[in-house]
């Protein structure tokens, strides 16, 4: 099994990248049923309202900020040509990461629970 911070990212990189496409062809299945008049469009909308798609919030918001923060990590290590401290920033980067989703789902499952 690989076990390096390079093949991690790559592979997490990867993973969030597949789902915020997935979410992209969702979004916009949802959002063009507005043009097959307002009752497809509000079943569409009933589809993604339940508590699923709610939880599934969580992990969209999961995979934007993964994705975003690693992508400025590899921004900063090949522009500013760091890469002896590529492993330290992947975990700094990680860190910061947890911190942010665990902050930005309690917002999101509280307003779920009052919403």
């Amino acid at each position: 099994m690989y076990k390096t911070t390079g093949f991690i990212s790559f592979l997490f990189r990867r993973i969030s990248g597949v789902a915020l496409v997935i979410y992209l062809f969702l979004h916009m299945w949802v959002i063009g049923s507005i043009n097959q008049g307002p009752e497809v469009f509000d079943a569409r909308l009933a589809t993604v309202q339940t508590p699923f798609f709610k939880l599934m919030e969580v992990l969209l918001l999961a995979a934007v900020v993964y994705h975003g923060f690693d992508g400025i990590r590899i921004l900063i290590v090949d522009y500013f040509h760091i890469t002896e401290y590529r492993k330290s920033m992947f975990y700094a980067m990680f860190v910061t990461f947890v911190i942010v989703t665990i902050a930005g789902a309690v917002s999101l499952i509280i307003f779920m629970f009052e919403g």
